[in-house]
């Protein structure tokens, strides 16, 4: 390697969902309506999304999804952007001078635009983006493709690029998510286990089975060349590593899905009926985790922390505790180097 390629530095992008600027009710409305305009989101044709989105879902939803942020917004802002920024200062010191590390979010700021266009001046060799979403969806991942492409194909010099598809079955995330749980079981015997995961549309896994092969069912049991790129199946593995990797005994576990939307089906078991399903068994004790996220947010600390601990309470359990996202601890830095250092020619 000569000298000038050694000066050249490779783009580290990481990218999160993202998150509204406050919890106005203006910025929620905004941001609303930016993730539900994504045709990858909310995949139907685009005149009735944007009735139902303007119209409908972010006047409505916008109010009530503010009181719910200002429970979580913290007085440094979102845990989301926080831990997000976290990240991309730990990252950028453990990699050194020949990296440089952005964080963006696929929704609101800082935005991928903005994040491309200063590597773009910069004068990158090469670009390695992560999404920073454990398992693939097209709602998330393939959200983050689209959107890096459409605006890196408008370069006149397009540098090479790598993009990270998934990292569910990587045993620092495994590891990262069991060194959480294990805080929480040193201290309680927990009768049941949880694993809730973020829910999607059944269709977008319909839509994305080339080999025909998805029936909701049995097909998740293992990963193979035909249901690599399910989500759902995908879910369902990160759940039996964990289980292996904590020891977890058959019948205390349960893999669920959560924050459907709308009336359509969406992959299930919903986490809400399963969660009266313990009241009715008699289970007093659950621990849960929410491993589709890498930082605690409103899906994680109100969605699961709270509002599903309200729920099992009101079905008769007695103790529910939330496993936390990995966030910003040194498992998560170090696996987030492990996925640059694969996808770089840096020596």
């Amino acid at each position: 390697m000569n000298k000038v390629s050694k000066e050249l530095k490779t783009g580290v992008l990481l990218v999160n969902l993202g998150t509204p600027d406050s919890p106005s009710v203006p910025d929620v409305r905004k941001y609303l309506r930016e993730f539900l305009w994504d045709e990858r989101v909310l995949d139907i044709p685009a005149v009735p999304r944007w009735l139902l989105v303007n119209a409908i879902i972010a006047p409505f939803r916008s109010p009530k999804s503010a009181k719910v942020y200002r429970e979580l917004w913290t007085e440094n802002g979102s845990p989301l952007k926080i831990y997000g920024l976290a990240n991309e200062r730990d990252l950028q010191t453990k990699l050194g001078d020949q990296y440089i590390v952005k964080l963006a979010m696929r929704y609101q700021n800082p935005s991928i635009q903005s994040k491309l266009d200063e590597f773009q001046t910069s004068g990158i060799k090469d670009l390695i983006v992560i999404p920073l979403f454990p398992h693939y969806a097209s709602a998330s991942t393939g959200s983050v493709y689209q959107k890096v492409m459409e605006i890196v194909s408008k370069w006149l010099v397009i540098p090479e690029i790598k993009i990270v598809n998934n990292f569910y079955d990587y045993p620092k995330f495994i590891a990262g998510f069991a060194a959480n749980a294990r805080k929480h079981m040193e201290n309680f015997d927990y009768e049941h286990f949880l694993f809730s995961y973020h829910g999607i549309p059944e269709r977008q896994i319909t839509k994305g089975d080339c080999h025909n092969v998805c029936k909701f069912g049995t097909c998740c049991d293992n990963i193979t060349e035909k249901n690599q790129h399910c989500y759902r199946a995908q879910c369902f593995e990160t759940t039996r590593l964990l289980v292996k990797e904590l020891g977890l005994k058959e019948g205390t576990y349960t893999t669920s899905f959560q924050s459907r939307l709308g009336k359509t089906p969406w992959i299930k078991p919903y986490s809400d009926d399963v969660i009266k399903e313990f009241g009715k068994k008699g289970i007093k004790s659950v621990l849960a985790f929410s491993p589709a996220f890498v930082s605690d947010c409103l899906e994680t600390t109100i969605e699961v922390g709270d509002e599903y601990k309200e729920l099992f309470e009101e079905y008769g359990g007695e103790k529910w505790d939330l496993v936390e996202s990995l966030n910003d601890s040194e498992n998560w830095v170090n696996l987030l180097e492990e996925l640059v250092l694969e996808n770089s020619h840096q020596k």
